[in-house]
């Protein structure tokens, strides 16, 4: 199409990039941060790689994942997946379903044997990472992946952490487990199986290792005083749990109580359902919105018949295993506090689930530590403890115990671990201004409800240890990531080169988005109202 008119500049002139008097602003393309994004404790770029999975591309999609997570699979199963609760699809009609895209991408890779890129060069510093859940497995992939060789030294028989051991089959299939564990190995890490470090100091000197990381999970459960009988049989959380992965499963009996009302509390009950119990009942001392567990675990353990009794607490286990259960009250505050209103409660067992606690005593003797309620202090701002070349994330260190955000902290070492062995430091770059929903043009986008994933029938659910969540299909899959709205990024939709009335847009080709040509632009600003993803500003003009 011819242009009506061109305004030639010399671009000395104290004209130049201006086109007159008429244009007090002018248009820039940006880069927001999207929701999603700055919301993912792992450090996904969540709209990046959905990018490419709504058109299709689940391979490149999946690549752009594990360029910041390497577990897929494992995660569209087990995160809790905050990102969508800050999602600005939410606010038109209901949020993307980030989390299942990501499951099926993951369960896709694992399908069609998709393998990791080949490592960098050999750096010829070597890195012991202790412990093999997904804080010291995340730590090595990104280690192995910038070149480093990387030795995971893990006290279990089986890698996977507190995945394996805190997270039952139901939710977390072992086979998915072991194949994206293995595919770690395979990209030239060392796993050192039932191999517990005593003494950190001796083995940095033995193995000549230059730097080390940290990811010992809590696997050493919390005990409360309840008097009681001889005869009472109490367990911990944390190794009924355990020994489900093993032959012999727990005798917890037909009547199980479980004390406490984090997500372990309630995968207990769920588990004890699934062996044969005819009640398990979850005492917890706070009310159903004061409880730590999400939401949608209790709602899912309501519906398989689990029984929570709130506001109570188990003062003693008598005779038979007959527990005493006081009634609580909230005061002004919130707090509960005792009734002297007691009733009895039978149980054939009684499983605590109160918390867990980390082993430090691989610690002992390394100088210059900082520990403080249990855990280790570190900079958080490059997971380095006080001692020079130490490195320590997921439940060692002070923040919320998930396996997210745990894999976060092993890629964020990882990064600063390779500064630190080349001598160099990570400079993180300048973040984007927040992409809000009130930024965008929703009216663009037309209704589409989100899809739910498939779930087990609660026969089967309370029978048998099967997934209970099941995954998208591709068609699904395709749906879901072309809900999302793009939030603050481009993505080349046409409408500013469409609704420009100076043809002042230029197309820069598939990929490449577009730029202004500000000889034509009068600064009317309709390119900025009609970006469906809030990717274009008004400028006031300089001068």
């Amino acid at each position: 199409m011819q242009k009506p008119f061109a305004i030639t500049l010399d671009p000395g002139s104290s004209l130049a990039n201006k086109t007159g008097s008429w244009r007090t602003e002018r248009p820039i393309y940006v880069d927001r941060l999207p929701p999603c994004n700055a919301q993912c404790p792992a450090g996904e770029d969540i709209q990046g790689w959905l990018f490419h999975a709504e058109s299709g591309d689940y391979q490149t999609a999946w690549r752009h994942l594990v360029r910041d997570n390497p577990f897929p699979a494992i995660m569209g199963r087990v995160c809790y997946h905050s990102c969508e609760g800050v999602c600005n699809r939410g606010k038109l009609d209901a949020a993307v379903g980030i989390n299942s895209v990501e499951r099926f991408l993951g369960d896709e890779a694992l399908q069609q044997g998709w393998r990791f890129d080949a490592p960098a060069a050999d750096s010829g510093k070597q890195v012991l990472v202790v412990g093999a859940g997904p804080s010291g497995m995340s730590a090595a992939y990104h280690l192995r992946r910038l070149g480093h060789a990387v030795t995971v030294v893990e006290a279990g028989p089986m890698a996977g952490g507190m995945m394996r051991f805190g997270i039952p089959k139901y939710r977390l299939p072992r086979a998915v487990l072991d194949a994206e564990m293995q595919r770690i190995v395979d990209l030239g890490v060392t796993l050192k199986l039932n191999a517990k470090v005593f003494d950190l100091a001796q083995t940095m000197k033995d193995g000549g290792y230059d730097a080390a990381f940290l990811a010992v999970g809590a696997h050493i459960a919390k005990r409360a005083y309840i008097p009681a009988k001889d005869s009472s049989r109490i367990l911990d959380a944390v190794a009924v749990l355990r020994s489900m992965e093993g032959e012999d499963k727990p005798m917890l009996g037909r009547r199980v109580v479980v004390y406490g009302g984090g997500n372990t509390a309630i995968d207990v009950a769920r588990t004890a359902k699934r062996l044969g119990a005819t009640e398990a009942v979850i005492v917890y001392r706070r009310t159903r919105e004061k409880m730590p567990a999400h939401d949608f675990e209790v709602e899912e353990a309501l519906q398989e018949g689990v029984m929570v009794k709130w506001l109570s607490t188990i003062k003693r286990s008598g005779d038979a295993g007959a527990l005493t259960i006081e009634k609580m009250v909230l005061d002004a505050h919130g707090n509960p506090q005792p009734t002297g209103e007691f009733e009895t409660l039978e149980a054939d067992s009684l499983v605590l689930a109160l918390g867990q606690d980390v082993d430090l005593s691989l610690l002992d003797g390394v100088p210059g530590l900082q520990m403080q309620d249990g855990v280790v202090q570190v900079d958080p701002a490059t997971m380095m403890t006080s001692h020079p070349g130490l490195f320590a994330g997921g439940d060692m260190v002070p923040a919320e115990r998930n396996v997210t955000v745990a894999v976060g902290h092993g890629k964020k070492a990882a990064r600063h671990i390779d500064a630190w062995l080349r001598g160099t430091r990570v400079e993180p770059p300048p973040k984007h201004a927040p992409a809000t929903f009130e930024r965008l043009n929703p009216w663009y986008y037309s209704d589409a409800p989100k899809t739910l994933r498939p779930q087990l029938d609660i026969a089967r659910r309370t029978s048998s240890f099967d997934e209970v969540q099941g995954g998208l299909s591709a068609a699904n899959a395709l749906f879901e990531a072309r809900r999302c709205l793009s939030c603050g990024n481009c993505f080349e939709c046409d409408n500013c080169y469409g609704v420009c009335p100076d043809n002042a847009v230029i197309k820069l080709g598939p990929g490449q988005r577009f730029e202004f040509n500000y000889d034509y632009c009068k600064g009317c600003g309709i390119c900025a109202a009609e970006c469906p993803c809030g990717a274009i500003d008004m400028v006031l003009e300089e001068g």
